[in-house]
């Protein structure tokens, strides 16, 4: 997204994929409001939601049987008044193809950065690995934005400061029946916490646990862990009989941390690099994408120029795009603490919280709820300045 803004303003761009394509099962395809409006400004919604994609318009819960709304995405002040569950190979290839037709852009496949490489205290461009050998590519400026395992932003030095996560979450996908429910759903009991994301012909699902947990659940056998699905869910009986290994089951280690400093003279990291987000609210590609568009507005004139911006032109975007980070990291660290360690440690019968009662009677707050996590803190626009 950043080649592309960056393109889009005449500067010289290359982006490293370390993959043949981008055909991946990722986690949690939410592309909320505030992103769709961004491709709106950019002239471009119409045709990525030409992509194959579902709509989801409001969210509810089901606690112990009882369903809440909880969060209504239609009375946003956006132009798409709902959450896209896009697959992110099909976002991606929208992405790359619109930056590919610029003459200006490369994108390198096939290609993983190895280090980075340094003149004195300044970073001036990467080493990367291809199938032909290594490669090297200087540069003005290097961004980092290859996740919260970032091999650059370990190369680089800057300090990572861990808020810790006590949940990791199983990720999963089983069939969705034409007659299920349209919106995603959330099921809350004794039995644990899952979240059901609508992707057409599949349900992608995601449990959480207790981090260190994932063996001792493993240990019980996948047929127990068939009937814990169907146990907070029961319209998923059947289809939880589909998740015949645990090869069906993938485990996403959950990580909340941020780096001190997002740059040094030459590198500048973003998105997951910067500050790794857990997927409670499926914020983080949203906030990446954030960085993404501030980062582009506030270099891209100086990298047009072509000189090389200076430390504190970084630190800008770090200036701008640090706080709306660490306040959604602490509202998921409080959501951790407050709501998912509770429902995963009790053994008694959940009741619904006051504030889900509240959300459920209220369509103001479910509106609040809806901004909340569509649009965010601090939503950035293609054609405002900061």
């Amino acid at each position: 997204m950043l080649g592309y803004l960056l393109a889009l303003q005449g500067v010289e761009v290359v982006v490293l994929e370390k993959h043949a394509d981008f055909l991946r099962d990722f986690r949690g395809d939410t592309v909320h409001p505030s992103t769709l409006e961004i491709f709106h400004e950019l002239g471009l919604i119409d045709l990525l939601l030409e992509r194959p994609h579902q709509k989801t318009e409001r969210v509810s819960v089901t606690i112990s049987g009882e369903t809440f709304h909880v969060a209504d995405f239609t009375k946003l002040r956006s132009h798409s008044k709902f959450i896209a569950m896009m697959p992110q190979w099909e976002f991606l290839d929208f992405v790359s193809a619109q930056a590919q037709a610029l003459p200006n852009f490369t994108l390198l496949k096939s290609t993983e950065s190895q280090d980075l490489i340094r003149d004195g205290e300044q970073i001036v461009g990467i080493q990367a690995k291809t199938a032909g050998g290594s490669i090297s590519i200087h540069a003005n400026l290097t961004v980092a934005a290859d996740g919260r395992n970032s091999r650059l932003r370990e190369a680089s030095g800057l300090e990572v400061e861990g808020l810790g996560a006590p949940i990791d979450v199983f990720w999963m996908r089983v069939p969705r029946q034409p007659a299920d429910d349209a919106e995603s759903l959330g099921f809350v009991s004794k039995d644990g916490f899952l979240v059901l994301i609508n992707r057409g012909d599949y349900w992608q699902c995601a449990l959480p646990f207790a981090k260190g947990q994932a063996g001792a659940i493993r240990a019980l056998g996948i047929e127990a862990f068939q009937q814990r699905i169907a146990g907070l869910a029961p319209m998923l009986a059947d289809a939880a009989q589909t998740l015949t290994s645990w090869d069906d089951v993938k485990r996403l280690d959950v990580k909340v941390d941020h780096l001190q400093t997002w740059a040094r003279d030459g590198l500048l990291c973003i998105g997951d690099a910067a500050h790794a987000m857990s997927p409670v609210g499926g914020i983080g590609i949203n906030l990446a994408v954030q960085d993404a568009v501030a980062t582009a507005r506030l270099l891209g004139p100086v990298l047009k120029s072509g000189t090389a911006p200076s430390l504190d032109q970084l630190n800008s975007v770090q200036k701008r795009r640090a706080w709306p980070a660490r306040m959604t990291q602490r509202a998921q660290v409080a959501i951790h603490k407050r709501i998912l360690v509770p429902v995963l440690t009790t053994t008694k019968p959940l009741k619904a919280p006051l504030a889900v009662k509240l959300l459920n009677k209220l369509p103001l707050l479910r509106g609040l709820v809806a901004r909340a996590i569509g649009l965010g803190l601090r939503p950035e626009h293609w054609h405002r300045n900061p």
